[in-house]
């Protein structure tokens, strides 16, 4: 116990091995999108049973969060990631191996449950390592590995299934998760709130963390991100096939241009946003708060354009942007749902978070596409109800931003 209580925390090299894996970790979650039309043609799906099988991840993930984040304010957290690496390394393979649509539901659900593990405690591990100055930088960097994971998936998985097949393409997605897995346990975890000059309460008891219901700022934070979860969660599923339905591309080309772009606006767009963030709080207290509301109040028209025009070459242009738009709010919105609970309840705000963005969010929103455009006969208009989300999401930004300003007006 003394010599592991010795062994030195690394938080650079602990923020960088956590971010790598969180990078596999949205790479096995949307391989999938990159192969849904030959996964389509071999088991004879419709649109909505292809939104299924995202549903069945999202049951997986969002409903076993709480679990997690009940555990992940007390359990050593080092193991609890460990697991879910597991468990979400072997679903993905599993996926490739279904040989039925109700063999690959149950594998999706199972990645989805490992996921959950992680997303749940990484980020309250993180939030120990860097103090507050510093925690919105290093969480940004974290969240980075959401575009890039995305983008390989969804660029790798059309590569690979073109030339080797769609199952192939899971194999090699999860695969390298049971190695990863391995780094994690070479790392030594911070006590709770280790970064923090506040005391740290006792434990929380279960009944404790109703008061996460009476936290207006974390409700806040919590309902935007929900609409704006499932404005993206759909965007992200349906985009490489709304170009291959609506504008007549091909998969691998929709596939290579969609995930490249998601890389690029992602990366760029997450680090933009967070840093600009930082140094937009340290002079204003809502600087978070209007990062967010801001950026998806220009993301609405700039995705509603994309899913209107019927020029090729401007869909694609108002999709990146709308992508770099979106992601400005990535590192922000998590250090938002961290900092406005108590230390000792981190775990269970971002199980919360994650409950409720999917349960409200993408859970539901790209099976509701699908079977509007069954429906409707139209994934264009279909895919409208997305723009609308974002409004929503605008709405209660703003709110939360003008409610912290009121709160902590600036003083000169």
């Amino acid at each position: 116990m003394n010599g592991e209580s010795q062994k030195p925390l690394w938080p650079r090299a602990t923020l960088a091995a956590l971010t790598g894996l969180n990078l596999f970790n949205y790479l096995d979650r949307f391989v999938l999108s990159a192969v849904t039309s030959p996964i389509q043609q071999e088991f004879g799906l419709s649109e909505g049973q292809l939104g299924r099988l995202n549903t069945a991840f999202m049951l997986g993930y969002f409903v076993t969060s709480p679990f997690f984040g009940y555990l992940g304010d007390r359990a050593p957290r080092r193991w609890l990631v460990v697991a879910g690496i597991i468990v979400w390394s072997l679903g993905t393979v599993s996926t490739g191996l279904a040989l039925t649509l109700g063999g690959m539901l149950v594998a999706r659900a199972f990645v989805g449950l490992g996921e959950a593990s992680y997303a749940t405690v990484s980020p309250a591990w993180i939030a120990d390592l860097f103090p507050k100055a510093k925690r919105n930088n290093a969480l940004t960097i974290f969240y980075v590995a959401i575009p890039v994971g995305a983008a390989l998936g969804v660029g790798l998985g059309g590569v690979v299934a073109e030339h080797q097949g769609w199952r192939t393409a899971f194999f090699w997605a999860g695969g390298p998760g049971l190695l990863l897995a391995l780094l994690t346990l070479l790392l030594r975890e911070p006590p709770r709130g280790a970064s923090d000059s506040e005391p740290v309460a006792a434990k929380p008891a279960a009944r404790d963390y109703l008061q996460l219901l009476h936290l207006p700022d974390y409700l806040l934070v919590v309902g935007g991100y929900t609409a704006y979860t499932f404005a993206l969660g759909a965007f992200g599923y349906w985009g490489p096939r709304y170009l291959v339905v609506v504008h007549g591309m091909g998969n691998e080309k929709a596939a290579l241009f969609f995930g490249g772009t998601l890389a690029v606006a992602g990366l760029f767009g997450t680090f933009i946003g967070g840093f600009a963030a930082t140094a937009w709080q340290r002079r204003n207290p809502a600087g978070y708060a209007w990062i967010l509301g801001l950026s998806v109040c220009a993301a609405a028209p700039v995705a509603a354009v994309a899913f209107l025009t019927h020029s090729t070459p401007l869909a694609m242009t108002c999709l990146a942007g709308a992508m770099l738009l979106l992601f400005l709010s990535t590192g922000p919105v998590n250090t938002l749902i961290l900092e406005t609970v108590p230390v000792n309840m981190r775990a269970c705000a971002m199980a919360g978070s994650i409950f409720c963005i999917h349960l409200l969010g993408d859970f539901w929103s790209p099976e509701i596409v699908g079977h509007l455009a069954d429906g409707m006969h139209s994934l264009r208009r279909a895919v409208m109800i997305l723009p609308l989300a974002l409004a929503v999401a605008t709405v209660l930004w703003v709110w939360l931003a003008l409610r912290t300003k009121r709160q902590y007006p600036v003083t000169a």
